[in-house]
């Protein structure tokens, strides 16, 4: 985003991107936890088992082994989960916020040679943008789109009332097809920048999501923005 005393521009940062996430954010994230290997089974028997324990029977024509499932006594199969419904992709060429007055012409921005994230520019009236790396509007993941929060002359940028959203709200993103999916706002987030949990903003959902990030938490001292906030948005179905 923009600094107020300065006019310096302050950009989005995007880590590696992982083999089941899309991550590229405003921040770095948390090493994701290691997962506790399993005891092996040698090493569980022996913590277990007493010495005078009896051993385990083997199976013999007294005792026969249970029985492996044949044609006659098939085995149920389980059903896969379903997954919430979502659109085709499609670009999104206008976001609209009804409720908060905001209405932008959405550019189409990627990764700069560093891999820091594009934004549009700074000046008044600037548009939001699509972060064109992931799932277009209404398709099932996370999209992401960035603002403003102000301009370079200190006025109000894009997102400036995002802060003003409330549950329910909606959030139209009108797609080059002709359609519009609407999202629903769910929750607003203020991240420290150093501190910005990549996995949960760009991770992977199970249905269709819409991420707004913007720059939060300016530091008058400083002339910049230490944090960033982040609206977090359902597709109705």
């Amino acid at each position: 985003m923009i600094s107020r005393k300065t006019g310096r521009r302050w950009g989005f940062t995007a880590p590696a991107v992982a083999a089941l996430f899309l991550l590229a954010g405003c921040g770095s994230a948390a090493e994701p936890g290691t997962a506790a290997q399993p005891t092996s089974a040698a090493s569980s028997s022996a913590a277990g088992t007493s010495p005078s324990a009896p051993a385990t029977p083997v199976p013999t024509a007294s005792s026969p082994a249970t029985p492996v499932p044949t044609a006659s006594s098939p085995a149920t199969p389980t059903a896969a989960p379903s997954l919430p419904p979502v659109l085709p992709a499609s670009v999104p060429t206008t976001l609209d916020i009804p409720s908060i007055g905001a209405r932008s012409e959405l550019l189409s921005l990627g990764l700069r040679e560093n891999k820091s994230l594009e934004v549009p520019p700074g000046e008044p009236g600037s548009p939001a943008s699509w972060y064109n790396q992931s799932p277009t509007p209404g398709e099932r993941g996370p999209a992401v789109m960035l603002g403003h929060v102000n301009a370079t002359d200190g006025g109000a940028g894009v997102f400036a009332r995002l802060r003003e959203l409330k549950t329910g709200d909606v959030i139209n993103v009108v797609r080059e097809d002709g359609t519009t999916a609407v999202f629903e706002f769910q929750r607003g987030e203020q991240y420290m920048k150093d501190e910005f949990p990549t996995l949960t903003v760009y991770g992977n959902t199970a249905g269709s999501e819409l991420r707004l990030i913007t720059c939060d938490g300016y530091n008058p001292d400083t002339g910049e923005f230490d944090d960033n906030y982040v609206v977090y948005a359902t597709l109705r179905t």
